[in-house]
């Protein structure tokens, strides 16, 4: 049969529900192909657009995302959505149309070297050359990016190749050598931990993106009340306990909670899943935990010991090591350590100024009305505001941007979170700033009727580049002013087709997220002009320790 229609095969095949792309030249094979197919495809307004929704996609689902994307500009309009997609461990898949063979290297029209631009940010990548191995290399994307440690694949496909005719033979499993994830921890490692472990009388558990990926919140939960030791965790780690549950301490790092940072410092024995201590979470590094031994368990190998020295390493699948690491605990109770952290979090709460119209107090009011919602964000201080104030219950319900910190990733992230989750609220908490860089997706979401709430925490400024001036340039406010009083994000969403709504101040709120939670069914976008002058604290200054915190005033 046609190469591009044995691959649209071997996409149902592996279960491929939804691809996320733009049509063009160099694709228009596999695009009439898909023609026959029961896939849906979501045409986004951009490439960007695209990746950044098969993420929330893989993100909300656990499932592999898919892209599609012409060559030349259609592909490399995916490039910042796949480093996003690596530097967050998510599986996607993105398969770009390419020029002819022939063509290659000759500079032909919309001709961009893809798979070398793409080298640094995948987990793997491909330039399909003979049309026979199309479907092997298939088969291997998909079980590259969802095995071991995830991330993003890209397969490259010229056009000739999606034109010949070849066999189907689609293989039924993936033997790579040298590619051998390992899954089981090493049982004398978990015994050696949990040996640690008894003897400690000030443990934390620090929970990253990893417990997320492996589907470990049981797991993790039930060994934090066998020890007990408190949880923190990173951004990408929120969601591995509920934020409700009374050992969970929220989030740690540049603006984590002051009680977080100092029950994390102050501890004689970290427990790390799946985290990679970015500097964001440690601080500075070589202060970071002074008087604890570390025990870190993830998948990676590469991550162990790469940031923070490391005791005792566990590599394998959170999951498994957690489940087997609580086989061998006893309960043992620390009173002073309870009492201590007790102390800590009521002396040094979470909080903000009350007056004027703050952004905080929006965050929490949407928690409050949409406590079960799964919620994506922009980058900046709505990110921040949101990961401080919205509680989550359950894992994949807060899906942001960390390693790379992507503004515009929010909205189309929220949209393909929608697609996965049609029976969930899908909030975006957004910026002027992000909302801006992506707000083409709107006519997507109103053409597929994807009703994605957008929250825009409208200050006017790149927000959290301003704070940073405000607290480390004297004051230089340079470049980061945006607002503009004629921007009416009402009438843009409405001209999209969409809901617009005006909030003003602070009395305004609850009946505005009133009047979205009824028309649940409905895209919209609230602008809630806040205070521009509001800043997220606590922050720990860069280069310092997480004890190093300025504070509210």
């Amino acid at each position: 049969m046609r190469a591009a229609d044995a691959f649209i095969k071997a996409l149902e095949m592996e279960g491929v529900e939804v691809i996320f792309g733009i049509p063009g030249g160099a694709i228009l094979e596999i695009y009439d192909a898909l023609y026959d197919s029961n896939i849906k495809h979501i045409t986004t307004r951009h490439e960007q657009g695209a990746t950044h929704a098969a993420d929330g996609y893989a993100r909300a689902s656990g499932k592999v995302g898919v892209v599609f994307a012409t060559s030349g500009p259609g592909a490399t309009n995916t490039v910042t959505g796949i480093a996003n997609a690596y530097m967050d461990s998510s599986p996607i898949v993105v398969f770009t149309g390419q020029v002819a063979r022939s063509l290659i290297g000759n500079d032909a029209f919309q001709e961009a070297d893809i798979t070398g631009i793409t080298m640094p940010i995948t987990k793997h990548n491909y330039l399909v050359t003979d049309p026979k191995s199309l479907l092997r290399i298939v088969k291997e994307a998909f079980h590259i990016a969802s095995t071991g440690r995830p991330g993003p694949v890209l397969v490259d496909i010229p056009k000739d190749v999606s034109q010949s005719d070849i066999e189907f033979d689609y293989p039924s499993k993936v033997e790579l050598m040298g590619y051998k994830p390992k899954y089981e921890g090493h049982p004398m490692q978990i015994k050696k931990a949990a040996e640690l472990i008894m003897k400690s009388e000030r443990p934390i558990i620090l929970a990253g993106g990893g417990v997320r990926i492996s589907n470990a919140q049981k797991e993790l939960t039930e060994l934090a009340e066998a020890i007990p030791a408190f949880v923190v965790t990173t951004l990408m780690g929120k969601g591995s306990i509920s934020e409700y549950h009374p050992l969970c301490l929220g989030f740690v790092g540049m603006h984590g909670s002051k009680y977080a940072n100092y029950a994390l410092s102050e501890s004689d024995l970290v427990i790390a899943v799946g985290c990679r201590f970015s500097d964001r979470t440690t601080g500075n590094a070589a202060l970071f935990a002074p008087n604890a031994k570390i025990i870190h368990i993830d998948i990676d190998p590469a991550e162990i010991g790469k940031n923070v020295r490391v005791d005792i390493p566990i590599v394998g699948d959170a999951k498994r090591i957690l489940a087997q690491l609580k086989k061998y605990i006893q309960y043992k109770q620390r009173k002073e350590w309870e009492e201590k952290i007790k102390e800590w979090r009521e002396k040094f709460p979470l909080r903000y100024r009350k007056d004027g119209f703050k952004p905080q107090f929006v965050v929490e009011k949407v928690c409050e009305f949409f406590p079960d919602a799964i919620v994506t964000t922009e980058v900046g201080q709505n990110q921040m505001w949101a990961a401080q104030f919205f509680k989550v219950k359950y894992p994949r319900q807060f899906i942001s941007s960390g390693g790379l910190g992507t503004m515009g990733f929010g909205f189309p992230a929220a949209m393909g979170a929608k697609v996965a989750c049609p029976d969930k609220d899908v909030i975006d908490i957004a910026g002027d700033g992000s909302f801006m860089m992506n707000i083409q997706e709107l006519a997507t979401c109103v053409h597929y009727e994807i009703p994605v709430k957008v929250f825009i925490l409208n200050n006017g400024y790149l927000g959290m580049v301003r704070q940073w001036q405000q607290l480390f340039y004297r004051e230089r406010y340079s470049a980061t002013c945006i607002g503009c009083e004629k921007i009416s994000y009402e009438k843009i969403a409405r001209g999209f087709g969409a809901m617009g709504i005006t909030v003003e101040k602070p009395s305004e709120v609850e009946d505005a997220l009133k009047i979205v939670k009824e028309n649940s069914d409905v895209p919209a976008v609230v602008d809630f002009r806040v205070d521009f002058d509001a800043n997220v604290l606590p922050m720990v200054p860069p280069g310092k320790s997480l004890k190093d915190i300025i504070e509210v005033d």
